[in-house]
């Protein structure tokens, strides 16, 4: 059933559940956003949802979706089309990595992983920008990682160069869309205090990283979202993850590989 459009812009989040994307919500409430929240747990985005309506005076609503199934982003935009409204920001946050070797787990696993992070995320990217283009504004904000910048070793097979397809593709975003009055910003965070650890069984090891090296996800969502506004394209927050990046990309590879190898091997679970 359509409900009448609010005359606030709508902000679309996924993985809002926790962690970056729960950040992202209330970042975006506090700017008088109203929210669109995606993940799986239905009782948590209730629950930030009623939140948020009631702190920031906005509408807030929960499109529950598991966007590791095929085609899942179509539902999500039908949901947010059912109440009349209309995507004036998306940021495409969902994920999650697998410790294991490419082949220590199930196909499935693999293929849901790429679903989420790639295919699902550039589904709702397609979807919402021809909107945004003809309103002539509009904001799209994918979230990457300082593995983008790195090369692969063993373990999390596939985050590295999914993490990097996401910043060539919204660097290809913001090209295409340049004078549309569409931004696109693709973020780059390293270490941060979120349940991320937790999901794919790093907790422990991670727990014992030196605390100086993670950021809260509000200052991850803090920097992003100036960086956002004054149309930068790529953002690594942190002055320790900036100098990271760098050497990622100025070191030889093999030096690289090389630190990687020995430094990663703890967050490489068995299979």
């Amino acid at each position: 059933m359509s409900v009448a459009a609010s005359p606030r812009p709508l902000a679309l989040i996924t993985g809002a559940s926790a962690g970056i994307g729960a950040a992202f919500a209330r970042a975006y409430a506090a700017r008088g956003h109203d929210l669109a929240l995606v993940a799986r747990r239905a009782d948590r985005l209730e629950a930030l949802a009623a939140e948020l309506a009631a702190a920031h005076g906005i509408e807030a609503f929960a499109v529950p979706a598991d966007l590791a199934e095929f085609e899942a982003h179509a539902a999500v935009l039908a949901a947010v089309a059912a109440r009349g409204r209309t995507v004036d920001v998306l940021v495409n946050n969902a994920g999650f990595s697998i410790a294991q070797s490419f082949t220590g787990v199930p196909w499935e696993r693999q293929r849901a992983f790429l679903m989420t992070l790639v295919v699902n995320a550039c589904g709702l990217a397609y979807g919402v920008i021809p909107g945004m283009v003809a309103q002539g504004r509009g904001a799209i904000v994918n979230v990457g990682s300082l593995a983008a910048f790195a090369p692969g070793v063993a373990g999390h097979s596939l985050y590295p160069g999914a993490k990097s397809l996401t910043v060539k593709w919204s660097q290809a975003l913001a090209a295409e869309l340049k004078g549309t009055g569409v931004r696109v910003t693709v973020t780059c965070p390293g270490f941060t205090l979120t349940e991320f650890a937790e999901a794919n069984g790093t907790k422990a090891v991670m727990d014992e990283a030196p605390r100086r090296f993670f950021q809260t996800a509000e200052q991850v969502v803090a920097e992003t979202l100036a960086a956002s506004d004054r149309g930068q394209v790529v953002i690594v927050p942190g002055l320790h993850n900036k100098m990271a990046a760098t050497l990622l990309r100025y070191l030889p590879e093999q030096l690289v590989i090389a630190i990687l190898t020995r430094a990663s091997a703890k967050y490489h679970l068995e299979d």
